[in-house]
């Protein structure tokens, strides 16, 4: 089985900018978000009744994601993935009330349910960033963003309450406020703490 490593952290910290430049420096399978191919996330952006339909929607191809990228012939990269979508955004939106308790309670079955059935990462990258930086990069986007710079703390702190939950051995954490586009520092980093999972 392919090993499996995601890239977590709040909006606009440079999970797929990271990905991409992983990408040139190494051969991976790459599975990213896609906001825009997404059948619910506009719809939820005008009208908070399809938070439910969007997260369901998220966990699902998060989900089968997972699978098809494990079942391939290079080592898997996901830009995001659906703990991070399940323990960061999930979670959010049922602070913010577009998700019920009992709506909740669906999805964190499904996601308890989907995640006993296929195996957890074999890396998580935990990025963060001055929330200041996370905020302007938010502001410079050209797509749909349901979280806004307001939510960034807040959901650092779900990001990091189910961090901390994960063995060390399969977390590396990245502060990337002063990173490069290319990452030029935190990818040797990243591959070398890749290989060692493999010995």
């Amino acid at each position: 089985m392919n090993p499996l490593i995601v890239i977590v952290g709040a909006s606009g910290v440079g999970k797929t900018t990271l990905a991409r430049a992983l990408c040139t420096a190494h051969e991976f399978s790459l599975a990213v978000e896609q906001h825009e191919e997404r059948p619910f996330q506009a719809l939820f952006k005008q009208d908070a009744k399809y938070a439910l339909a969007n997260q369901m929607d998220y966990l699902i191809f998060r989900a089968e994601q997972e699978r098809l990228l494990r079942s391939g012939s290079k080592p898997a990269l996901m830009d995001g993935g659906f703990d991070l979508d399940f323990f960061g955004f999930t979670r959010l939106f049922h602070t913010h009330g577009w998700l019920s308790t009992t709506e909740f309670d669906l999805c964190r079955r499904f996601h308890a349910l989907t995640r006993n059935l296929l195996p957890p990462p074999d890396l998580i990258i935990a990025l963060s960033a001055d929330a200041q930086i996370v905020r302007e990069r938010l502001a410079q986007r050209n797509r749909i963003n349901i979280a806004s710079g307001e939510d960034a703390e807040l959901l650092e702190k779900f990001v990091q309450e189910w961090l901390a939950t994960v063995p060390k051995a399969h977390l590396l954490r990245l502060d990337v406020s002063h990173e490069d586009p290319g990452y030029v520092r935190s990818i040797p980093l990243i591959l070398d703490k890749i290989k060692g999972l493999r010995n």
